[in-house]
């Protein structure tokens, strides 16, 4: 069991994930400290569960207000939260079959993605769902000195239409032209963050890499993707009603395990705004 500031953190992996004990509701909205304390110990752990808090989504804003600014949404019916599931005609349906795919949120923009992610779960599904997160810190950190020279001078094409067609086998035509509105972004293979610590840009909305055959791109993509989600760089979250996970989103990718849509699994979702861009 290690300290971080004043959170009591036990790791769940060697690089990703670990669990916070003995912060309640309470703490989440009064401890002065608890900020600071979270910032670090998402710097070196990426992802924190919280079992059984069972907030309300009012707290659960007044919380991730904490910790930054926050992304807003008109269309939601509370702007701060998005809520996640695969009901028919659900806002978002569609992109959020794309979530069973490992990716980084906000990498297909050329704006600054999303800091952290905070996710709370209301209903699960009995049979799948699991979220899983892997450091992309330590996917760059495992790289030979040789890849790490190499792949530093690489850019890598992100869109929205790569990830999409890795969940849609047959698009229809209206879904490639809503996907293709957005021509996507060239980035960094490897992001230098203003820490001065690196990351690798991988996952299902990475499609090409420049100087690169789409094959080749994609093999060396696919690669570095599956070096760097081995079973024990790997934590994988079964949710309870009740649990918060948060993780840093530009040093950890995620992605949904399949679930039943007729299961009503639904989480939800706050996103502190990113400061930083992919650099």
């Amino acid at each position: 069991m290690a300290k971080s500031g004043v959170l009591k953190t036990e790791k769940v992996t060697e690089t990703v994930g670990a669990e916070v004990l003995g912060v309640d509701v309470d703490r989440l909205l009064h401890d002065e400290d608890l900020p600071d304390a979270v910032a670090d110990a998402l710097e070196e752990n990426g992802a924190l569960l919280f079992r059984g808090l069972h907030i309300d989504d009012e707290t659960q804003i007044a919380f991730c207000r904490r910790l930054g600014d926050l992304e807003t949404m008109s269309f939601n019916e509370i702007p701060e939260i998005m809520v996640i599931n695969l009901d028919p005609g659900a806002s978002h349906e569609e992109y959020f079959l794309g979530n069973v795919n490992w990716h980084v949120d906000g990498a297909t923009s050329q704006s600054a993605p999303p800091k952290t992610t905070v996710l709370s779960a209301h209903k699960v599904s009995a049979v799948g769902g699991e979220t899983e997160f892997a450091s992309s810190y330590a996917a760059y950190e495992a790289l030979s000195d040789e890849e790490k020279e190499r792949f530093s001078k690489l850019r890598v094409h992100c869109s929205t239409e790569a990830i999409m067609r890795k969940a849609f086998d047959n698009p229809t035509p209206e879904q490639l032209t809503r996907w293709q509105r957005s021509s996507g972004v060239e980035h960094p293979l490897a992001w230098t963050h203003e820490s001065g610590r690196r990351s690798l840009l991988i996952g299902g909305m990475a499609d090409y890499i420049l100087g690169m055959t789409v094959e080749e791109g994609q093999a060396l993509i696919n690669d570095l993707l599956a070096r760097a989600t081995t079973p024990d760089r790997v934590f994988e979250h079964t949710w309870t009603v009740g649990d918060m996970v948060m993780w840093d989103n530009t040093g950890v990718f995620h992605r949904a395990m399949p679930y039943d849509p007729k299961s009503g699994r639904s989480m939800h979702r706050c996103t502190v705004a990113g400061t930083e861009s992919i650099a």
